[in-house]
């Protein structure tokens, strides 16, 4: 696994991530997986579409652990 995507859910981190750190994370996986820092013009939109695509399921895969002994953010009232 690439070294500097970091871990993104508690307790790790103190508080939710932020959609730039998912995004960031995304990025850094997207690079490892195809092997290019930045794409050519002629694969950037694929490039990015894979990192939306991954951003959005870390999201959502983020949304829906459950981690014990951590605790539940407050909603509100």
């Amino acid at each position: 696994m690439c070294r500097s995507i970091k871990t993104l859910r508690p307790p790790v981190l103190p508080e939710e991530a932020t959609e730039e750190e998912v995004r960031a994370a995304a990025l850094q996986y997207v690079r490892k997986v195809s092997g290019f820092r930045a794409p050519a013009a002629h694969n950037r939109e694929v490039f990015e579409r894979a990192v939306d695509e991954i951003a959005r399921a870390t999201a959502e895969l983020l949304d829906g652990l459950e981690v014990r002994g951590a605790a539940k953010p407050a909603q509100a009232s």
